[in-house]
């Protein structure tokens, strides 16, 4: 996110989070962001969420919660992509956020270099 983005993008996210959190678990709970890396242009900023949970529900209330965040970091502008991996928690955005030719020339690689399927199936593409 570049520095003249941040501040409005940190604030939109931050609050339909917090929102999210109350409507799953109809408590407050706390959404901290941190940078993982700064750069010249701007921040890699990193949102967690804290929220007490309900035995029995706590699947669905995460659910809820990372989607209403995860959605409204791409509607603010922001990358589902993290510094170090997509993860299969962010699959669902990045399938949303990445180019269709990519994906495409990923799977071509995978079919050369990995045919058996062995490294992170189902993460970045379907096997």
């Amino acid at each position: 996110m570049t520095w003249d983005r941040f501040e409005t993008f940190h604030d939109q996210v931050k609050a339909a989070t917090e929102r999210a959190i109350l409507q799953a678990t109809g408590v407050k709970g706390e959404v901290t962001c941190r940078f993982t890396h700064v750069y010249p242009d701007g921040p890699a900023p990193y949102f967690s969420f804290h929220a007490r949970g309900r035995h029995g529900a706590l699947l669905a209330q995460w659910k809820a919660i990372k989607d209403a965040a995860s959605d409204a970091l791409i509607a603010a502008g922001g990358t589902i992509t993290h510094h170090h991996a997509v993860g299969r928690d962010h699959r669902p955005w990045y399938d949303r956020q990445r180019p269709q030719l990519f994906a495409a020339a990923l799977r071509a690689a995978k079919r050369e270099l990995d045919p058996r399927g062995m490294l992170n199936p189902g993460v970045l593409i379907d096997p």
